[in-house]
């Protein structure tokens, strides 16, 4: 039997950031671990077929256009992305599904964040759909109060759909149900989305704290950083549709006034400043309708200012 740990590897052009692959969770010896899971707790068959399971070879593929070398100068964080340190940086490949059991590497996908974290390294996670939050989440009970940051157009606080009460529009309903999770701050929220009136009212119930892309646009994102306590565990959950469409086309669900870069790129250093940010995930890209690689690029260049801010402030020694 194969073991959870062992993460079955797709082929795909390079690792992510030029990062050593290793699918061999157990023993683990690293400071950053990159994880694909190409899908969460599917609705049906498709989730587990559909173009968003490409996700995390899209991302690998982009690396390049993400980070030309670990010896190049990059002027969004300062210097080299580890800044001259001994940082070991990992792509444990993808979890692997079963087309038979579509629930199954939930549990695997859980396993393996619960192996990432007992390394003492920093999970990032590639995806797949904005279920994936959900088994991530679960691997953080003996490491909270965990203070969990979104940015999305969505707030995703569906209680079921069709009987799955942990698929890809539950996220945020099944974290505010975890014990270890705290505040929640919902960043980039515009147009329709998916929430029907019940589910903003649960969320404004937990206290969940939703902060609409307009409000953002006119207030600041410093403003914003202002409203998150300091000294906080952050997980950082960023689905692309939540960012404008003109830096991340390649999404199911465009809409105009979403998140800029700018304004993405603040979020993460002020993080990173205020407390410690103790994971983050990229979800809900679907290669095909993305152009000239941007909106992976864009997840990547999130990445990169993540891991050169946390460089910087010491998170690895």
């Amino acid at each position: 039997m194969t073991d959870a740990l062992t993460i079955r590897p797709r082929q795909t052009p390079s690792t992510f950031l030029h990062s050593e692959y290793v699918p061999d969770i157990g023993g683990l010896k690293a400071n950053i671990a990159f994880l694909g899971i190409p899908y969460g707790e599917a609705y049906n068959y498709h989730d587990i077929v559909n173009d968003q399971t490409n996700g995390p070879t899209a991302m690998r593929a982009a690396s390049v256009s993400v980070l030309r070398g670990l010896e190049r100068y990059d002027f969004d964080i300062g210097g080299t992305l580890y800044d001259g340190k001994a940082i070991r940086t990992v792509d444990c490949g993808d979890v692997w599904g079963d087309h038979l059991d579509l629930k199954g590497h939930v549990a695997r996908a859980e396993r393996a964040v619960r192996g990432i974290l007992a390394a003492g390294a920093l999970p990032i996670i590639l995806g797949g759909d904005h279920a994936i939050p959900i088994p991530v989440l679960r691997a953080f009970d003996e490491h909270g109060p965990i203070t969990l940051i979104q940015i999305d157009q969505h707030i995703d606080w569906r209680e079921e759909v069709n009987g799955v009460r942990h698929g890809l529009s539950s996220p945020m309903r099944r974290a505010s149900e975890m014990k270890h999770v705290g505040e929640i701050f919902q960043i980039g929220m515009r147009a329709s989305g998916s929430a029907r009136p019940e589910e903003v009212e649960a969320a404004r119930s937990y206290g969940a704290h939703l902060i609409t892309a307009y409000e953002l646009h006119e207030t600041g994102m410093e403003a914003i950083l202002e409203r998150i306590p300091d000294g906080g565990r952050y997980y950082l959950t960023v689905d692309m549709d939540g960012m404008d469409p003109s830096i991340a086309p390649g999404v199911n669900a465009p809409a105009p006034g979403g998140v800029t870069f700018v304004e993405a790129r603040q979020l993460i250093r002020g993080l990173v400043r205020k407390g410690r940010v103790v994971g983050m995930d990229v979800v809900e890209i679907t290669p095909k309708y993305d152009v000239n690689q941007i909106t992976c690029i864009t997840a990547g260049r999130l990445i990169v200012n993540l891991i050169g801010q946390a460089v910087r402030a010491g998170y690895f020694g």
